[in-house]
Order: C-alpha cells, then sequence, then structure tokens
C-alpha cells in the first residue's frame, strides 16, 4: 500500500466515526433534551406529582393568590376543537384544583391526539405540577365524539413572589397514524 492510500484509509476512517457519532448525538437528542427539560423546569414542561404526597408535603398558602389562565391550540392540519372549559382561575399556592378542557372531533373518522403542555413564565414551571392530565396519554376520539378531559393541578407555595400570573397552554397534535401502527 502506498503511502497517499493510507492517508485516504485513515482519513475515510475518522470521516465515518464522525458521522456514526453525528447520527448517535442526533438520535439520542430528544430523549436527553426531555431529561434536561424535566430536571431544569426549562421550556414550560411541567411536573407529574402523586397527589396523595402532595397533600402531605405542601400547606396551602391562603394568603395568597395566582392567577392561572388556560390556553388551547391546535397544531396545524388537526382539525379537532379544542378548548379549556374555563379560561382563567384564582388560585392559592398549595391547594389542590380541578378543571378540564374539551375536545370535539368533527371529522367522518376516528383520530387520536396528544396534547403536548407548556407554562410560562419559564421561571415558573417547575412550579406547576399535575396529578392527573389528560396530556399524559394518548386521546381517541370517534368520528363526531365529544369529550371533556380532566385536568388536576397544584401550584407549589414555593413560587417565586413575583409571580402573579400562570399561563398554561396546550397544543394538540395528530397522532392518528403512530398510534394506529
Amino acid at each position: 500500500m502506498t503511502g497517499q492510500q493510507t492517508r485516504n484509509n485513515r482519513s475515510f476512517a475518522r470521516v465515518a466515526i464522525v458521522a456514526v457519532a453525528m447520527f448517535g448525538f442526533g438520535y439520542l437528542l430528544v430523549p436527553l433534551y426531555d431529561v434536561f427539560c424535566e430536571i431544569t423546569g426549562l421550556n414550560g414542561k411541567t411536573g407529574r406529582i402523586d397527589e396523595a404526597a402532595v397533600v402531605e408535603r405542601y400547606t396551602p398558602d391562603l394568603s395568597r393568590t395566582i392567577k392561572v389562565q388556560f390556553v388551547a391550540n391546535n397544531n396545524m392540519g388537526m382539525p379537532w376543537k379544542f378548548a379549556p372549559v374555563v379560561k382563567t382561575m384564582q388560585v392559592h399556592p398549595g391547594q389542590i384544583y380541578a378543571t378540564a378542557f374539551t375536545a370535539s372531533n368533527p371529522t367522518g373518522h376516528k383520530m387520536v391526539g396528544q396534547a403536548v403542555p407548556s407554562v410560562a413564565p419559564t421561571k415558573a414551571s417547575r412550579y406547576f405540577n399535575k396529578t392527573e392530565c389528560f396530556c399524559f396519554n394518548q386521546q381517541p376520539l370517534a368520528a363526531g365524539e365529544t369529550k371533556d378531559m380532566p385536568l388536576r393541578f397544584i401550584v407549589d407555595p414555593n413560587i417565586p413572589k413575583d409571580v402573579h400570573t400562570l399561563t398554561l397552554s396546550y397544543t394538540v397534535f395528530d397522532v392518528t397514524q403512530v398510534a394506529m401502527n
């Protein structure tokens, strides 16, 4: 083998290793990002906690009220009618609250939706915890079906004092193709 062929083989091996490493990094990026967001509370992702543990851990702060706004959005191409039952609630940190969102499938065929939550302001997302949420599971709806989907939540009493309003926003995505396979 000549010196030029040896250099070419080494270069090819390096490029192949870099390509495999880039593919692996790209493959792992989404799960790593989800873990990072859950730990830090970034990107408005909210926590899921056990309601019985909440009752023991938190003492309601009845001296303070926080306005929680509820927003519903459809991802592009999602034909459902999707809306909160109530648009706002005044809540005391440390107390459990319940509400719901309504979804309607106006199409002539069964569909499956998945709601993805986000909380603003971002710094407050780690203090908004859901004990029950329709967003934990995919939601199948038959043609023409409408259903109320429950949400139970608590705002951590340790939320910063300068936060007076939280906005919980859901975007619902059509995952019918994924769910049916």
